[in-house]
């Protein structure tokens, strides 16, 4: 099985040459919607496993915690995981959950709106599934942090460990979900509280 699956991501990436430009990526997976695939700033593609039960539900309750803040607020947008965004350093990443502010929405044309749009979130929340290898995960909120988020949550469940990350460059661990997550100045009043993804 571990042969065929191997396979398969050689013949995809057979398709998906080094020099190919945004246009020709955004197609391609346009062209393949069964397929998440990310980019990183070196043009490396990954093909991402589809979430498990728990982590499609935890992504679920975050999103939704999100969108009623920013309902009242209308402070800016909310995406969902199956969002595609184009960072300044020409990675494509799709994180479980962004929001951008209106100032940097406002930035966007129409036309680039339809596309993998040029633009870093402001914010952004990763949640390590199983799937996922950690030290990558680490390296991409790094990544997320040097294209222009202002704050960067990585969730593990496995551990009920977050780990903040932050435009200083500064990395806050807190550790158990019993304990509440702040928007701090990104998202002003924003308050996760982490006993419901217990």
């Amino acid at each position: 099985m571990k042969f065929q699956i191997e396979n398969f991501v050689a013949d995809i990436k057979g398709f998906l040459h080094d020099d190919m430009s945004d246009e020709e990526f955004f197609n391609f997976c346009q062209q393949n919607p069964d397929l998440k695939l990310e980019r990183d700033h070196n043009k490396q593609i990954y093909v991402m496993a589809p979430t498990g039960f728990y982590t499609g539900s935890y992504s679920a309750d975050i999103n939704g915690e999100l969108y009623i803040w920013n309902k009242k607020s209308k402070a800016g947008k909310v995406f969902d995981s199956s969002t595609g965004f184009t960072l300044p350093d020409g990675a494509v990443f799709s994180p479980d959950t962004a929001w951008i502010s209106n100032a940097k929405m406002s930035l966007l044309t129409e036309e680039e709106k339809t596309k993998f749009a040029p633009v870093c979130p402001d914010f952004i929340v990763e949640l390590k599934s199983k799937s996922d290898n950690l030290k990558q995960l680490k390296n991409k909120m790094l990544q997320w942090i040097e294209n222009g988020a202002s704050l960067a949550w990585l969730i593990n469940p496995e551990n009920k460990m977050v780990s903040i990350y932050r435009a200083d460059n500064s990395v806050e661990i807190i550790q158990g979900f019993t304990n509440k997550l702040s928007g701090e100045n990104v998202l002003p009043g924003f308050e996760l509280d982490l006993q419901i993804l217990q």
